[in-house]
């Protein structure tokens, strides 16, 4: 990529001071030297000031290594950035950004010393993710010249920039950042002040609730990130990524979210104040949640919570044939996984029309896979021979592991497991894909709950890699062993958890979407903000309301009330909004409509 990326003619903030030189300073420093911009960089510790200009040093090579920069457009970069300890040096700068540690004090002290310093025309930027812009513009003596810069970390990859007003803000600085911004080569979405704003806002209450899920021991930080990134398309699970933050960072921002919001969300989990107070504080300190092979290393060593491979204390059940009860979309997608394992699949519904239906979504599936290469037509012909279409639960006699996939209501569950109670042999396992129902009352519509499990795939089932594995009270060992040896045949990754409701995906996603609708709710950003805050700012496949309008409305809806009745914190409230839209029939792309709307097919 060329450098300048910019003409800084084109904005009047053309030198830039940048207080703090830690990570976030020296990369803020390297994408304004890139874009043209002269760069003053400034740090109470000569070392640090040293280390940031040694970075930029080995970054830029690394640039001209992939070809990314010329040597004469390193040697201009370079050129355009000094670096010292003296604040006073900022007096010729258009805008300083501070990135100095996240406390009022500090931060009050830098701008004070700035307000003596730079011209009435400089802007004042604050890097806060935590604190209040207007407290901190407040104490300015020009505080109409004061706002927030977010950037995010690491600076020169990542696109997003909340550009953060207060009350208080000229409309000339926001405008004057914002095409500073756009000359950089991020998108900015401009946000009002609350701690957190838009990405952190909703990035740091799903890892409190992550790490309080962990606190609990409902499930292992290893089943809890892995879940996360294969349930989510994630690019980190929560823990690693508290981590990588800095456990006693986050502990700052939910406190900040907290004082403001009272929504017990935001209350800090008490494992954050305990690993911050000892010291570990993640992968700058070698040790958080996981044990890291040197303080600031990203290399995860193995610890006394490290599960041990292959450690299976129980045996499983032989599995040689499989039922699958169902016709719709996950039950046909669930039946080709295990045919492609090379197991038997009876696929039965409530009709033979019904199941022949399902079986032939199969073929198509089957020949898409042969058109793109992923497996020959004999191998597709094999697949599908394995698989038997009936007309009833009868056909399940022989099968050693029955999967129902039928609908999310527990009536219709309990009535099939009555039956399939009925119509399996004695030592079957009778698997639920249930999302947000109790397994247990799966269990006790039979005579022999011990051999019932939860086996949440998600979809669509072929590709997606996660299964959570739900054990009830009740489950037997081996039943447990069984399913686990079964996801290693069909290539998923299982991930154990107890039966309450949302498991660890859901439990930790619809909150999230929740937080997302209250934002808009309360006119704080919109959709299109929230949205490109979350892919940009925190590497979502999907913003939350794409995300939304994809699972359906009314789903969602659904999986909100069963976590609100379940855990009865007033957080998990639906939003008033989403139950007005469901209500109005507006539930997403299958309708045409839902947050947005879709052209008809």
């Amino acid at each position: 990529m060329a450098t300048p990326q910019s003409d800084p003619s084109l904005s009047p903030l053309r030198t830039v001071a940048v207080v703090g030189l830690g990570t976030m300073g020296t990369g803020i420093t390297e994408v304004l030297a890139r874009a043209g911009r002269e760069v003053i960089g400034i740090d109470v510790s000569e070392s640090q000031a040293a280390g940031s200009l040694a970075a930029l040093e080995a970054s830029t090579a690394r640039a001209v290594a992939r070809g990314r920069l010329t040597e004469q457009e390193r040697a201009d970069v370079l050129a355009r950035v000094r670096a010292g300890t003296d604040l006073t040096a900022a007096a010729d700068a258009d805008l300083v950004i501070e990135v100095v540690p996240e406390s009022y004090d500090i931060k009050h002290q830098v701008l004070r010393e700035l307000d003596g310093i730079v011209r009435p025309e400089t802007v004042l930027a604050t890097g806060t993710n935590a604190l209040s812009v207007t407290r901190l513009a407040a104490d300015s003596a020009r505080p109409e010249r004061v706002l927030g810069l977010h950037f995010f970390n690491p600076a020169p990859a990542m696109k997003l920039v909340e550009v953060v007003s207060s009350v208080l803000t000229a409309p000339s600085a926001v405008a004057a950042v914002t095409d500073l911004a756009l000359e950089l080569g991020k998108e900015p979405v401009a946000v009002g002040d609350r701690p957190g704003f838009v990405a952190d806002g909703l990035l740091f209450g799903y890892l409190n609730q992550a790490a309080a899920m962990y606190e609990a021991k409902y499930a292992s930080r290893e089943d809890i990130d892995a879940a996360m990134r294969l349930g989510c398309g994630l690019p980190m699970g929560p823990l690693a990524l508290l981590d990588l933050i800095g456990v006693d960072t986050a502990r700052t921002v939910l406190e900040a979210m907290y004082a403001e919001s009272r929504d017990r969300l935001h209350a800090p989990a008490p494992v954050l104040k305990q690993l911050s107070e000892a010291g570990l504080t993640g992968r700058k300190s070698g040790r958080g949640f996981y044990t890291y092979e040197a303080p600031g290393s990203a290399t995860v060593v193995r610890d006394a919570l490290t599960p041990l491979e292959g450690a299976a204390l129980t045996q499983g059940r032989p599995v040689r044939s499989v039922g699958v009860a169902g016709s719709g979309t996950m039950a046909s997608g669930i039946a080709e996984v295990f045919a492609k394992a090379g197991y038997r699949v009876v696929l039965a519904a409530r009709s033979e029309d019904k199941a022949q239906a399902a079986k032939a979504r199969i073929g198509k599936s089957l020949d898409r896979s042969v058109g793109k290469g992923r497996m020959t037509a004999e191998a597709a012909a094999e697949t599908l021979d394995l698989i038997s279409a009936a007309g009833s639960y009868d056909a399940f006699a022989d099968v050693d592991l029955a999967v129902e996939a039928v609908a999310e209501d527990l009536e219709v569950k309990q009535q099939l497991f009555a039956t399939l109670d009925k119509v399996c042999r004695p030592g079957a396992v009778l698997a639920t894909t249930t999302s947000s129902l109790p397994v247990v009352a799966c269990a006790r519509a039979t005579s022999r709950p011990q051999d019932v499990i939860g086996m949440h795939f998600f979809n669509p089932a072929p590709a997606m890699k996660l299964v959570e594995v739900v054990r009830t009270v009740l489950t037997a060992e081996d039943v447990h062993a069984t399913v686990r040896e079964v996801c290693a045949t069909i290539r998923k990754h299982p991930v154990d958890c107890g039966d309450r409701a949302g498991f660890i995906v859901n439990a930790l996603l619809f909150p999230y979407l929740n937080n997302a609708i209250k934002m808009v709710e309360e006119h704080y950003a919109s959709l299109d903000d929230i949205d490109a805050a979350m892919k940009l700012g925190g590497g979502y496949p999907m913003g939350p309301f794409e995300l939304l309008d994809v699972v359906g409305l009314d789903v969602s809806l659904a999986i909100e009330k069963v976590l609100h009745r379940e855990f009865r914190d007033p957080g998990l409230a639906p939003a008033p909004l989403l139950e007005h839209l469901v209500a109005a029939g507006c539930l997403g792309r299958k309708t045409g409509r839902g947050f947005r709307e879709y052209a008809r097919r």
